[in-house]
């Protein structure tokens, strides 16, 4: 039965963070509370399980031209300072403390979720809708 727990964290995990939601939130979970693993290891796990679902999301999205590349390299040489930097301040703190952080964090996500208001206009079908009605019209 443990295995099929641990499929359905994996896949999930790989699903939510191939859309660019957070999987890890959900891998972390699974083994902090059903595996009781250690936070700072279970970052570790997450961390591992990310590269292959990162890079096979990276390809489906590049090939599908659904990334901003000059918005993605600044983000992504910022986002490796704070991995950096995240990974030093998580060893100075006790792994009790850490996971407080953490569900702190999530409870904090959620919330503004919750509350969150989309701007008029600022939504993905509403964007594409116009693509492509105007690569429409070039092409007429």
């Amino acid at each position: 039965m443990s295995f099929l727990w641990a499929a359905a964290a994996g896949t999930l995990s790989g699903m939510i963070g191939a859309m660019g939601l957070g999987g890890g939130g959900v891998l972390i979970i699974y083994l902090t509370l059903f595996l009781g693993m250690e936070q700072g290891i279970a970052q570790g796990v997450n961390l591992i399980f990310f590269i292959p679902s990162a890079v096979i999301a990276l390809i489906v999205y590049s090939r599908k031209k659904m990334i901003d590349w000059k918005a993605a390299i600044p983000a992504a040489v910022l986002g490796v300072a704070g991995a950096w930097l995240g990974t030093y301040l998580s060893s100075l703190i006790d792994g009790y403390w850490l996971s407080k952080l953490f569900g702190g964090l999530l409870l904090i996500m959620g919330v503004m979720q919750l509350f969150y208001k989309k701007e008029k206009g600022g939504d993905s079908a509403g964007s594409k809708k116009d693509l492509s009605s105007s690569s429409h019209r070039q092409g007429e």
